[in-house]
């Protein structure tokens, strides 16, 4: 599962990145690295981008760079 296929309101661990991309080592310094959680807030009306609350704030990322960070539901407790 990536970050593309979380709904709104889900929330997940980041547990592996495929960095190839620039624009992927972007948003890695932005703060999505291993072991990030974050909840997926939704998508604009077309579907892309996808916006993520992360550490408190807000980001917002193409669905298909969102494809590069695999992830771990994390169920209502965290």
């Amino acid at each position: 599962m990536t970050l593309a296929d979380l709904e709104k309101g889900s929330r997940a661990r980041i547990t592996a990145i495929r960095t190839a991309s620039q624009s992927v080592q972007r948003l890695m310094i932005m703060g999505l690295v291993e072991g990030a959680e974050l909840e997926c807030l939704g998508a604009s009306l077309g579907g892309d981008p996808l916006e993520f609350r992360l550490f408190g704030g807000a980001v917002s990322l193409r669905r298909e760079d969102g494809r590069h960070f695999d992830v771990t539901p994390l169920n209502g407790n965290g």
